[in-house]
């Protein structure tokens, strides 16, 4: 089970509103009171007839706390918050803007039919790629996996954007990729299994560090707020020029190697 959805990794959260310490100290502390924490709540709720729901209820969630962080903004971001993901080579004129959502499906499946076509335009210098992550599926099924992807996302980001890309490639994989009624995201080992599938991040200690410690949350937090501020109503879509791509139904995003080149082509040329 994460921390995030530990008993302890609540009480941490709770006590980080009140002092700040560090992450590591904090986490090894949580180890210590799992057991004690979990009896006085029980025995608390007993006493005082207050059921165990209601006692979880009135606590503030690890996420919710994890606004209060300090931002540790990954290396290859630009702007105020680090929220600025650009990806390509300078020459390139043009911008491709990418949402989407970790834990999207169809995400999934755009990434596993078009995704090596987009990466091969950002390596031949057709356009660059701004990623902007989503979070709001976790929203809707009160969830973490999105967050939590798109935190290591950060930490992937913070080795190289080679390893930012190859990750965001084995996170949407067929064989990697959760039923959206899965929130496997959540869990800090299945994303660095999913991370041991990239060279750059096999056995890589800093990046396995960082997913635990979750020392990019809330950088995930204020990228998640980016895409709420921006208007777009789903993932994945894909924007250039301000003017937004889709398939040959002119409504959707185009989820076809064809459908995909004609409507980058087009954006090109304009």
């Amino acid at each position: 089970m994460s921390k995030r959805n530990s008993q302890a990794a609540k009480t941490a959260a709770r006590e980080r509103l009140r002092a700040e310490r560090e992450r590591q100290a904090k986490r090894a502390k949580i180890k210590r009171q799992i057991v004690v924490a979990g009896s006085v709540v029980g025995a608390l709720a007993i006493a005082g007839g207050i059921s165990y729901a209601v006692v979880q209820g009135n606590k503030p969630g690890y996420w919710e706390a994890a606004k209060d962080d300090k931002l540790v903004k990954p290396a290859h971001t630009t702007g105020e918050n680090g929220t600025t993901v650009v990806i390509g080579k300078s020459s390139a004129k043009k911008t491709l803007e990418m949402y989407e959502d970790p834990r999207c499906p169809i995400c999934a499946q755009f990434e596993q039919t078009v995704g090596s076509t987009v990466d091969k335009g950002i390596e031949d210098g057709q356009y660059k790629v701004q990623f902007i992550g989503a979070t709001f599926i976790d929203n809707a099924t009160q969830g973490e996996g999105s967050k939590n992807a798109l935190s290591a996302m950060g930490a992937a980001l913070n080795v190289s954007t080679d390893a930012f890309l190859e990750y965001k490639a084995a996170l949407y994989s067929a064989k990697y990729h959760p039923e959206e009624s899965q929130d496997k995201f959540k869990d800090d080992s299945y994303l660095i299994e999913v991370a041991d599938t990239v060279d750059a991040l096999k056995d890589n200690k800093k990046f396995q560090t960082a997913v635990e410690n979750g020392t990019y949350d809330k950088w995930a937090l204020l990228m998640s707020e980016k895409f709420d501020d921006s208007g777009v109503q789903g993932t994945p879509t894909l924007k250039m020029d301000g003017k937004t791509l889709t398939g040959s139904d002119g409504k959707n995003a185009p989820m076809t190697v064809a459908d995909y080149e004609a409507a980058i082509s087009k954006a090109l040329a304009a």
